[in-house]
């Protein structure tokens, strides 16, 4: 299959995988009599160490075969692309529902466009610019909708959000710029061999060991991770890795416009509530998110 058509078999599947993400994030995260199962630390690392395992056993060739000046850039793809947002997500889902987070997801693209012009140099359009602005607007609309049908969380965790997709923004021009030559298995492997001794340290500081590993609780939300790890980061990452390669940044990032519907849905089926201005404000973003990247399409390879 040529990279016009292989593309939107990556997008569709990405964004089935990642849509399901922020649901297996909140499984994982558990409760129990009001207490979370798994902190948020110790989520973020264990996501981080098994995938970094599975990596390190199918890709460590791969990676070895990579020349030594790409490492730096490696260590900070997978800083940006994985490690910050694994426990940014799972903060920012202990106050915020699933369903939300994948919607602010969708603000990714707007956010490569302008780090994209900023510190890329990457020219963008009129039109362009319009949807970044629309786009800015519908988040805001989302978040003031949300406080409003939803008084008891705390909206300000949708800063780290708004940071998680910052990070996998810088990630995305990381990749085409200074990784676009580097097999996508030998990027994601290499993210996890400079991520996971940092996961480890992290899983030991939040108490991790210290765990009742044989609760059915504990299990349970084990099994989300592993689940999450093996296709929400390991799969995915390397099939998302190649997109970048063959397209461009933005178009990318535009994995983004199927990712609401899935969060949604799942949300919406495990009993979270959404009112019809939090789907206005949905609609919004995504008529932003069509805005910036649709000129862009006429570039990809």
């Amino acid at each position: 299959m040529d990279n016009s058509k292989l593309k939107y078999v990556y997008l569709i599947i990405l964004s089935l995988i990642w849509g399901s993400s922020f649901i297996l994030i909140k499984k994982a995260l558990g409760e129990n009599n009001g207490e979370l199962v798994l902190q948020p630390l110790q989520l973020g690392a264990v996501r981080t160490m098994i995938s970094g395992v599975i990596l390190a056993g199918i890709g460590w060739k791969s990676f070895t075969a990579t020349k030594r000046k790409h490492w730096p850039w490696l260590a900070v793809s997978g800083l940006l692309g994985t490690f910050f947002p694994a426990f940014l997500f799972a903060y920012a889902q202990t106050e915020i529902d699933s369903a939300i987070s994948a919607i602010l997801n969708s603000t990714v693209p707007l956010i490569t466009l302008i780090i994209g012009a900023i510190i890329f140099g990457i020219s963008f359009s009129k039109k362009q610019l319009l949807g970044v602005v629309i786009g800015l607007a519908g988040a805001v609309g989302l978040v003031l909708a949300g406080m409003d049908s939803h008084p008891d969380q705390n909206y300000l965790f949708v800063g780290l959000v708004i940071i998680a997709c910052t990070c996998y923004a810088v990630n995305v021009n990381i990749i085409k710029k200074h990784l676009q030559n580097i097999k996508p298995l030998a990027i994601a492997t290499g993210n996890f061999i400079f991520i996971a001794p940092l996961a480890t340290l992290v899983f030991f500081s939040a108490d991790g060991p210290s765990l009742d590993y044989s609760s059915p609780l504990v299990q349970r939300s084990l099994m989300y991770m592993i689940i999450l790890s093996v296709l929400g980061t390991v799969v995915a990452k390397i099939m998302f890795n190649k997109l970048v390669q063959i397209t461009s940044p933005v178009f990318a990032s535009s994995v983004t416009y199927l990712m609401p519907v899935i969060g949604l849905t799942w949300g919406i089926m495990d009993g979270e509530q959404f009112h019809l201005w939090q789907g206005v404000s949905t609609g919004v973003i995504i008529l932003a998110v069509v805005l910036v990247t649709r000129e862009r399409k006429s570039s990809d390879k």
